[in-house]
């Protein structure tokens, strides 16, 4: 079907094509590129990576749409809701015919789009939990190796091994050299994080560089190194900047140190503190060993006393000592009396001379009478204080311990404490017992223990 292009009249008759594509050379050329101030909604990213969004205010609205070059480009996330200042060109697309501004710079409205970004990928990485506390890794108290991440050139580095060395210079050091600024930073220092984490002989990785602005500091920023540490087995210590910068890394880390030198402080120990930390633990535990030992000397020597003071022989020895002292008194007491008696009859005699003067047949008379009744008492008194002997001799055999094993009685102990059995509950099946007889000692282990059910 075909159209007219003039009218009657002489008007053209145009073509919606036409207008379009009329209207699109009229506002690329007229109107050009544009700064549009305006508030993001409906964004959404098609697989293509190009993005599409409405750009709104409180009376008005413009189809956006970002290319996947340009927003690629962009250190921050586009979301609904976000203000944004865009630059663009405002063109018609023809195929619905309708107004759009194809934008080539987007710049969050009221604040920097690097502060943006940071705060984005925060709130993100906190929702997954990856700057969670019960997920952070022990940093060691003694590192066998320590790898750094960052640049060779930098101040950071030096100040690094500067406080290491003072520190425990004999903790060695691997450096994986990278960028730390710049465009591809972020991948050279997660793939240098990648590289140190394989390595069994590292003990902590410290990812560092010296202070800079928000800009010099993004690779730090960004999801890529926040994501090779969050993987990193082994512990990792941030120390970027100085102690005002916060960066990801920083928050992602096991440990966050304010500046390099804090870094290297907090992952070598002190050889001066720790050498006189050992020293004072080696004092302490030889002070508690001479302790210990000093104890167990002196509970040894209270146990040998008891067990000293619990042998049959020695009390039968000290009860020999004591009946023979007994003996000793017995004859001497006997003595004494004999020669107190023989004093007593002194008198008798000097009587009986005096007597003899008065008349030999009285004084021979009354010497034998006192001869025979001398006679008679002395033997009397030798049989009593024999039998006195005898009756304490007696005695002293029944107190004997070795009298009761003469007896048919035993002495019992444990063997491995030497304590005495007196009850059938003292001992068990497997006890080694030492059996104290008359005239022997006896090994013996308890196969059972039975008691009589009338329990003697």
């Amino acid at each position: 079907m075909t159209h007219p292009s003039t009218r009657a009249d002489g008007a053209r008759i145009l073509t919606v094509a036409e207008l379009m594509a009329g209207l699109r050379d009229l506002l690329e050329q007229r109107v050009g590129r544009i700064w549009v101030a305006g508030e993001i909604s409906d964004y959404y990213q098609a697989r293509s990576g190009h993005c599409y969004f409405n750009l709104v205010d409180a009376s008005a609205q413009a189809r956006v749409v970002l290319f996947r070059g340009d927003a690629s480009r962009l250190p921050f996330e586009l979301e609904d809701g976000l203000e944004v200042v865009l630059y663009g060109d405002v063109t018609v697309y023809e195929p619905r015919g309708a107004l759009q501004i194809t934008a080539r710079v987007l710049e969050p409205r009221g604040r920097g789009a690097l502060q943006l970004a940071f705060e984005q990928l925060r709130r993100r990485l906190d929702a997954e939990g990856l700057f969670d506390a019960d997920r952070k890794k022990e940093i060691p108290v003694h590192p066998e190796r320590i790898g750094v991440v960052t640049s060779t050139a930098g101040a950071a580095i030096r100040d690094f091994l500067q406080v290491t060395g003072r520190r425990f210079p004999s903790i060695p050091i691997l450096v994986a050299p990278t960028r730390v600024q710049g465009e591809g930073a972020e991948v050279e220092i997660s793939a240098a994080i990648e590289r140190l984490s394989e390595r069994s002989d590292i003990s902590v990785i410290v990812v560092t560089r010296g202070g800079g602005s928000l800009e010099d500091l993004m690779a730090f920023n960004s999801e890529l190194v926040a994501r090779a540490i969050s993987r990193c087995p082994i512990p990792v210590v941030a120390g970027v900047g100085h102690e005002v910068d916060l960066t990801i890394a920083d928050l992602v880390a096991d440990l966050r140190a304010p500046t390099p030198s804090a870094a290297a402080e907090m992952v070598v120990p002190d050889r001066m503190a720790h050498r006189s930390r050992l020293t004072g633990q080696a004092t302490r535990l030889r002070v508690a060993m001479e302790n210990l030992l000093e104890r167990g000397a002196h509970r040894a020597g209270r146990l040998g006393d008891s067990l000293r003071a619990l042998d049959p022989s020695l009390r039968l020895s000290a009860q020999r000592s004591r009946m023979k002292a007994a003996i000793r008194g017995l004859a001497l007491g006997m003595k004494h009396r004999v020669e107190r008696m023989k004093s007593g009859l002194e008198p008798t005699g000097r009587a009986l001379m005096r007597a003899s003067r008065m008349g030999p047949m009285r004084s021979r008379e009354r010497l034998e009478l006192a001869s025979h009744g001398l006679v008679r008492v002395i033997p009397g008194m030798r049989e009593r204080e024999r039998a006195r002997l005898a009756r304490l001799a007696g005695r002293l055999d029944s107190l004997s311990p070795l009298g009761v094993l003469d007896r048919g009685y035993a002495l019992v102990r444990r063997e491995d404490d030497g304590a005495i059995v007196r009850r059938a509950d003292e001992v068990g099946a497997g006890d080694r017992l030492e059996i104290r007889v008359a005239a022997a000692e006896i090994t013996s282990v308890v196969e059972n223990v039975r008691v009589p059910e009338d329990g003697a």
